[in-house]
């Protein structure tokens, strides 16, 4: 493997983890979601605070607010509709588990990468579609907008990355590869 082979396969993995860990991220606090409603609405001081303040931002925090008392409600009364979103915090960490074999292997991983990108395209069009007829403001939709185009973003240079790494025509290189060439350079 060539020293430029090397670096793109160390770039890749780089640009893969960064993606993954926002995959993983994105899951886990799917989990939790009136505790971190309660913590943002008290570390923001919303409850207390003089909403004109907020300016422009008023809209938000009359969103988190309602938000909130929503998940409050539909906790005590009807919680196993939580449920639905323990199944989305699952989801994402189950999607991330289609990401550890490009890491491994990069060369080969194009599909992978390809199916990320497209799932990364089509949340604009579910936020837009699907939070418009459920009722979320505009601002918010935009905000789950962000997570598409944001998590594109390692994946693209993932998907140029594989051009180099796969130059050579071989199936390029493992994990084993990369950490012999580390202890090589070592000794």
């Amino acid at each position: 493997m060539t020293a430029s082979q090397r670096a793109a396969v160390a770039r890749f993995r780089w640009w893969l983890g960064l993606f993954w860990i926002g995959l993983v991220l994105s899951g886990v606090t799917a989990f939790p979601l009136l505790t971190e409603l309660r913590v943002l609405v008290d570390v923001l001081g919303l409850d207390r605070a003089d909403r004109s303040v907020f300016g422009a931002a008023e809209g938000i925090v009359t969103w988190v607010l309602r938000v909130r008392a929503g998940l409050e409600d539909v906790y005590v009364r009807y919680p196993w509709l939580a449920y639905g979103t323990d199944w989305l915090a699952f989801g994402h960490l189950a999607i991330s588990l289609f990401f550890i074999g490009p890491w491994i292997r990069p060369a080969g991983s194009r599909g992978v990468l390809l199916a990320g990108m497209a799932a990364c395209v089509a949340v604009i069009p579910t936020a837009l579609i699907c939070g418009q007829i459920r009722g979320i403001p505009l601002g918010w939709r935009m905000i789950d907008c962000s997570f598409g185009v944001f998590g594109i973003v390692p994946l693209i240079a993932c998907y140029r990355l594989l051009s180099i790494i796969e130059s050579t025509g071989s199936d390029g290189p493992t994990a084993e590869d990369a950490d012999g060439e580390t202890k090589k350079r070592r000794q």
